[in-house]
């Protein structure tokens, strides 16, 4: 119970803020309809109609948990209202994307560690892809891509892949060098190769660090599928519920969908820390 008081401290200062929060900015709505009708308004009525409006600034904690509930139990799986459905399409193109980032990163990493070249040549190609913004890329990507007839998950797997594999890059390299010299000079007197060196040290070193990337990774390629869905003009998935919900104004539908994907990336976070326990459990790294 005492390791909960902390977390549920914090989860209750949010609540509170989040509802002052929308009273606040859903007040002018109530404020300005009273004003049409000529009346004055009461603050318990300000607070009640706030909390209950079709279309907020900001919808209230409970609101968005009725949609969310709605979205996911409240629909059947095929619907296209269905958060589920939509989950599922924008899931697909996460992990397409995070296989085709998560690779090129170990690829790309082991080269940069065996080769100078490499890590000259490689290294600050890679620094500098990712300060171009992922909302100015993502549509030149789709707009290429469509023209040679690459259309459907591809092109969104294609943006995953370009946020994910930086990270595993990073990670990787990391992991891949951190066996000390004392170690590799240990393995060159037993006249060790350097397939065998890399076998033997530098990958079973790199798992921790591997692990660690990962979990950046998978959550970075379910932004970039998100971000995706926006420009595409996209029917499924979470960025279209996003993108529908910005078009009439359904604010709740927007956070529902913002939560859905938090839920999604935690999840999948969760899903490779398990991984993670049984990889190093059985590598003799963890208890």
């Amino acid at each position: 119970m005492r390791a909960l008081l902390p977390i549920l401290t914090v989860l209750g200062a949010i609540l509170v803020i989040w509802y002052g929060a929308a009273v606040a900015l859903n007040s002018r709505w109530t404020h300005d309809q009273a004003a049409r009708e000529g009346r004055e308004v009461a603050f318990a009525a300000v607070v009640s109609d706030t909390m209950m409006q079709d279309r907020p600034v900001l919808p209230a904690p409970h609101q968005v948990a009725a949609g969310l509930w709605q979205g996911v139990a409240g629909q059947s799986i095929t619907s296209k209202r269905s958060l589920v459905y939509h989950g599922w399409i924008t899931l697909s193109a996460t992990m397409l994307g995070f296989a085709l980032g998560t690779g090129a990163g170990i690829f790309l990493a082991v080269g940069i560690v065996h080769s100078r070249a490499m890590d000259l040549s490689v290294m600050p190609w890679a620094i500098a892809s990712q300060t171009i913004p992922i909302l100015a890329i993502a549509p030149m990507v789709i707009v290429v891509l469509a023209s040679i007839g690459v259309t459907g998950i591809l092109p969104k797997a294609v943006i995953a892949a370009y946020l994910s594999f930086f990270p595993v890059l990073v990670g990787m390299v990391k992991g891949l060098r951190a066996p000390d010299q004392m170690q590799i000079d240990l393995l060159r007197t037993y006249s060790t190769s350097n397939s065998g060196s890399f076998w033997k040290l530098r990958l079973p070193s790199s798992m921790p660090y591997l692990f660690t990337s990962l979990k950046v990774g998978i959550a970075a390629s379910l932004v970039g599928a998100i971000v995706a869905e926006l420009p595409a003009g996209a029917t499924s998935g979470l960025g279209a519920r996003l993108l529908s919900g910005s078009y009439y104004g359904q604010t709740v539908q927007i956070w529902s969908a913002l939560f859905a994907a938090a839920v999604l990336a935690a999840g999948l976070v969760m899903v490779i820390g398990l991984i993670e326990r049984i990889t190093l459990r059985r590598m003799g790294m963890v208890r």
